[in-house]
């Protein structure tokens, strides 16, 4: 005789699962990483605009500063501040510290608060030192 097979699913699915703080920051911490790759690639390619002469650079220099140039960039220092942030916590997970789940969620939790502020600051120190420009 054949098994029946069950009707329940092997493993949790989206259409049930409940996403937990740690799980979410896992996924957005190698979305950070996979967003620090494309803002180093156009970090190469300013580069190489500045390196290619002042129409090239200029030409870099409007890209970037178009709206969609600023939200790549503001996606990319966040990525950057947010992987940062958790890298750190990943090392004191290294040597055994803050697994408990009550400091495991304040940390994550820090690290989106800190990331955000991290970038906020960033943006508004670079704006007031630019002059608002």
């Amino acid at each position: 005789m054949p098994m029946e097979k069950s009707q329940r699913p092997l493993s949790p699915h989206l259409q049930i699962y409940r996403p937990q703080l740690t799980s979410v920051l896992s996924i957005t911490h190698r979305v950070a990483g996979i967003a620090l790759l494309v803002g180093t690639l156009v970090l190469v390619y300013w580069l190489l605009a500045a390196a290619s002469g002042a129409e090239a650079y200029a030409a870099a220099q409007q890209l970037l500063a178009s709206w969609f140039g600023r939200i790549v960039l503001l996606g990319f220092s966040f990525a950057l501040f947010f992987h940062l942030c958790n890298g750190i916590r990943h090392l004191f997970w290294d040597v055994g510290l803050g697994f408990e789940l009550k400091t495991v969620y304040i940390t994550g939790t820090a690290v989106v608060i800190v990331s955000i502020a991290m970038t906020v600051l960033a943006w508004s120190l670079a704006y007031a030192l630019r002059g608002g420009a």
